[in-house]
């Protein structure tokens, strides 16, 4: 029996590429293992900006000065894929494979570990998911961003999953424990297109409601224009499908949108919150901005903050341009200087905190249900019990959380009373389980 350890960087997609790749390698009849015991460990990297390849490279020797004799130690994922000469000039790593190399990988596993002659024992053979679980519906990206390298690191086109498929995998995250599945893609909204489907993401997550025991249903990713009626209303209307939405939306001046080939209407953006609102008034959206880019002017850096101000996003994101090899953006004239990135970057994080903070004193009173994160023990500094999870309103990793005294289970779903707005996050009171 051989044994493996994965180690994952970079965004949620990447979380479900380790799954997939530890379900290969399950079906070959190995199992998880400390990476002391482990035969083969197995990298799956980002390289979406230069932190990320940075950070990327510094775990890969980190592994490699680490290996135990007999082990191998294999590179993935989308650093590897931009930048195969990387991971292979580090000394100790064996291979050096791309994205979506599951059976590649797997091939890799030795048919009889070496794992029994060390000390330490190999995990168990099924892990537990946590409450929250990714689910990444679709690969690859169409569009034409001039900043991004995903299109050339994923393949410049959308492949989206079988729904049967999907559903299958949604309904195996439940069974081991995951109460909400988050559905992630590099444009979820772009879901089933290839295949002619243009409310193919509304017909799946009905069907994922209706056929995979899940709580809750959160939707990532979508594409400003491609939020169809049909979403809108599957949305509003599938008591599993959270009332929430993330549109990264990139900028709120329409000549910089030109100039990063983003959707730049802005007006089409308004109408697509608006019909949002107005279908769920309590809906909750989540944005992200990039501050910097090649000619951004002082002025269309204002154009910026009033759209913020006027679309009052629930929760958003920001982070400074930065030129990524191989992009158009990088080669571009009048690129700004750090200095005043650093400061615009700090500008509108202060305006983003202000209006995210004004509307969580709107929710002070308000009962939601809880799905609890936090593991039992916890305390406060009064030495009081104390648990922490997520409402409908907050997406794992990115956004805020809500905060109450008690004792509650990871993956329990509690009911709470809001009593106070803390900035970012809030502080309840529990009222009943549900």
């Amino acid at each position: 029996m051989s044994t493996y350890h994965i180690v994952t960087l970079g965004c949620p997609k990447n979380t479900t590429d380790s799954a997939r790749i530890a379900r290969r390698l399950a079906a070959g009849g190995a199992v998880p293992a400390e990476r002391e015991a482990a035969d083969l460990l197995i990298l799956n990297t980002c390289g979406f900006i230069d932190e990320a390849k940075a950070e990327s490279a510094a775990v890969a020797r980190a592994l490699a000065e680490q290996k135990e004799d007999g082990q191998r130690l294999i590179v993935t994922g989308c650093w590897s894929e931009l930048e195969p000469g990387g991971a292979g000039g580090i000394v100790g790593v064996d291979d050096v494979l791309g994205i979506e190399a599951w059976d590649a990988i797997a091939a890799r596993a030795p048919a009889t570990g070496a794992a029994a002659e060390r000390d330490i024992p190999p995990g168990g053979r099924e892990q537990p998911v946590q409450a929250s679980a990714y689910l990444k519906i679709s690969d690859g990206c169409a569009r034409p961003c001039t900043f991004c390298n995903i299109p050339g690191i994923k393949g410049r086109l959308f492949r989206s999953g079988g729904a049967d498929d999907l559903v299958a995998e949604g309904r195996e995250l439940v069974e081991r424990g995951a109460k909400e599945l988050v559905l992630v893609a590099q444009d979820s909204t772009s879901f089933a297109v290839e295949r002619g489907e243009r409310d193919g993401l509304a017909r799946l997550l009905e069907r994922l409601a209706a056929e995979s025991g899940a709580r809750w249903l959160r939707l990532m990713y979508a594409y400003p224009g491609a939020v169809t009626p049909a979403l809108i209303e599957v949305m509003a209307a599938v008591p599993q499908v959270c009332n929430y939405l993330d549109i990264p939306l990139q900028h709120g001046a329409e000549s910089v949108l030109r100039r990063m080939k983003r959707p730049h209407n802005t007006r089409m953006v308004a109408r697509t919150l608006e019909r949002l609102r107005e279908a769920m008034p309590d809906i909750a959206l989540r944005t992200t901005f990039l501050v910097g880019f090649p000619g951004e002017t002082e002025a269309e850096f204002e154009q910026l903050l009033e759209f913020v101000r006027e679309a009052r996003f629930d929760r958003a994101g920001a982070f400074t341009f930065s030129p990524q090899a191989g992009t158009p953006a990088a080669e571009m004239p009048d690129q700004v200087p750090e200095e005043v990135k650093q400061e615009r970057y700090g500008r509108l994080m202060g305006e983003l905190a202000e209006i995210s903070a004004e509307i969580n004193e709107t929710q002070v009173g308000r009962r939601l249900d809880l799905l609890v994160e936090s593991e039992p023990g916890q305390r406060d500094e009064d030495g009081e019990p104390i648990i922490a999870g997520r409402s409908y309103r907050e997406a794992p990793e990115v956004d805020g959380l809500i905060f109450a005294n008690g004792i509650a289970e990871p993956g329990e779903l509690i009911q709470v009373q809001i009593e106070a707005a803390l900035g970012h996050d809030l502080w309840a009171a529990p009222v009943i389980t549900v």
